[in-house]
């Protein structure tokens, strides 16, 4: 229970320090259970503002026991148009000698990834924004449940 206090008290003062902050969320992963390829994460955000441009950051915890430096999703958005995209995403988590990126608690690491710098949505509604681990190793289709990724969220905020 502490490690959960030591990792939303800190999001709670960024977004509350940040007024740029437009959308924040993160969705938890069970520990025991691990990322099952068929447990998307979506996040509904409305934009009402077509002419600001926006940073869209991507939000990951993962354990100390992760065994991967890196963790591939595709990340489909969904436009309040109707229109899809499909991205596939590789999050660096670790550098090439093992030592994790982003801030730590104990053993639990955060990052926050930069995904798109100075964008502008182009149509005002509802977009889903929805996460999909895509993790593979050697000749295995995919690695299902992908144990150690705690946490994955989207942070999007006002381009400063």
């Amino acid at each position: 229970m502490f490690k959960y206090i030591l990792y939303i008290l800190p999001l709670v003062l960024l977004v509350s320090c940040n007024s740029n902050v437009v959308f924040s969320d993160n969705k938890s992963i069970p520990e025991d259970e691990g990322w099952a390829k068929k447990n998307k994460l979506a996040f509904e955000v409305d934009i009402q503002d077509t002419e600001s441009r926006h940073d869209v950051y991507i939000n990951v915890r993962n354990a100390d026991t992760y065994m991967y430096r890196n963790l591939f999703m595709f990340l489909e958005t969904k436009y309040p148009d109707g229109n899809i995209k499909i991205d596939t995403l590789e999050c660096l988590l670790a550098d090439e000698k093992g030592n994790w990126l982003g801030s730590g608690a104990g053993d639990l690491w955060d990052n926050s990834i930069l995904f798109k710098k100075n964008t502008k949505f182009p149509v005002k509604g509802k977009y889903i924004f929805t996460f999909e681990q895509a993790m593979r190793y050697g000749d295995q289709a995919a690695i299902d449940p992908l144990p150690f990724i705690l946490d994955v969220g989207i942070t999007i905020e006002k381009s400063k």
